[in-house]
């Protein structure tokens, strides 16, 4: 179903605040009848979002309460805190036999001998049809369709926002290469960032960059990386900023380039002291800290965590990860999360791969109706409303 185009964000203060949810009285069953409300209210917000959908028939009351902005706060911020991730999910891009979005447990895939993938029921959902992970935050999802149709999607609540048109120029011979999502907690607004670039207007090569805001659901052109584009095509988000890897010529050093959401200004974050390589390092996100994966020719990667935003003198190398003695199958990218066991779950190609330090081991998770697939990115479940 889609949401109407004026449709406004939650504020901050509804997804950070810890603030207790206003007292109203809860008509509970009979069998709950003899726990106080506020039990009520804590159980309730630690539960899966197709349980608490489907208590919303419980009462009136119950119904308001799961819809309150502040009781959607508290559900997020639980979801998000669970260590055991139970409330986490992975999405991936299916390539073959043609495009399309599977998600899984994420605690099932780390703890289980077999893990489900299910089928993703996302806007425009066509075998026709190409589809790309943009960005998750809060539980929302963006996705691109087909390169030029982007949507604010969640999929827990299976509700969606089209976003308008990116711009004229798409129809003419640009294209969005780059992109990112994140949420701009100071205006209580969730954006989008899209690069734009191809040959228009008799052969000449252009780029433009638009940033979406969906507190105006609109579009508007920037003058930011006049130092030249991003390297990455996903931007990763962390401390309300979007993150990508730059590297202006083959033997130019390879930098981490930030765009500010809030602000609008680009800058740059101190890399650690890794050793250059031929490999140019990836970004991903752990633990919502920015993480940096410096590969040593084959033989293994460094995995590094900036700890406390901004301090360069917070990275560290967590873990190193050695390369299995089998053919190539590529570098590994994309780390996904860092299980309490130190578990380190990993892209691997086209594959998902986990390093135990601890007894140095590999396994590979086994994963129902699953494939081939282009990219992975990691959710929490939430009640999070795009209207």
């Amino acid at each position: 179903m889609e949401t109407k185009s004026d449709s406004k964000p939650p504020t901050s203060s509804d997804h950070h605040q810890p603030s207790r949810i206003t007292r109203r009285r809860i008509q509970t069953p009979a069998a709950a009848a003899a726990f106080p409300e506020e039990l009520i209210e804590e159980i309730l917000s630690r539960l899966p979002v197709n349980s608490l959908l489907k208590f919303r028939s419980v009462s009136k009351s119950w119904r308001a309460l799961i819809s309150d902005k502040k009781f959607i706060s508290a559900h997020l911020k639980n979801s998000s805190k669970n260590t055991n991730f139970t409330l986490r999910r992975i999405i991936s891009t299916i390539i073959l036999p043609y495009y399309t979005l599977k998600h899984c447990s994420l605690h099932s895939l780390l703890s289980g001998p077999l893990t489900n993938a299910v089928d993703s029921d996302y806007p425009m959902k066509n075998p026709q049809n190409s589809v790309r992970i943009v960005g998750c935050c809060n539980g929302l999802v963006c996705i691109a369709v087909n390169g030029k149709h982007f949507f604010l999607w969640n999929p827990s609540t299976k509700k969606y926002k089209k976003l308008p048109n990116v711009d004229d120029f798409i129809e003419q011979g640009l294209f969005i290469t780059k992109y990112g999502f994140g949420f701009d907690e100071s205006n209580d607004d969730y954006k989008v960032v899209g690069i734009l670039s191809g040959f228009c207007n008799r052969d000449r090569y252009e780029t433009m960059v638009k940033i979406y805001s969906l507190r105006t659901d609109s579009w508007k052109r920037i003058d930011v990386f006049k130092d030249g584009l991003p390297f990455d095509d996903t931007a990763k988000f962390v401390s309300g900023k979007l993150h990508w890897g730059k590297r202006n010529g083959s033997n130019s050093k390879w930098d981490i380039v930030s765009f500010d959401l809030a602000s609008g200004v680009c800058g740059n974050v101190a890399r650690p002291s890794y050793v250059e390589t031929d490999f140019s390092p990836s970004l991903g996100v752990l633990g919502g800290c920015l993480c940096v994966l410096s590969n040593s020719r084959k033989s293994s990667v460094d995995v590094w965590v900036m700890k406390e935003y901004g301090v360069s003198e917070s990275w560290t190398k967590i873990v190193t990860v050695p390369y299995l003695d089998v053919p190539w199958e590529g570098a590994y990218s994309t780390p996904l999360c860092v299980g309490s066991n130190g578990e380190i779950l990993l892209m691997y190609g086209s594959n998902l791969m986990i390093y135990s330090p601890r007894d140095n081991r590999f396994r590979r998770p086994k994963i129902r109706n699953f494939g081939a697939f282009l990219e992975a990115d990691v959710y929490c479940e939430s009640l999070v409303s795009l209207v």
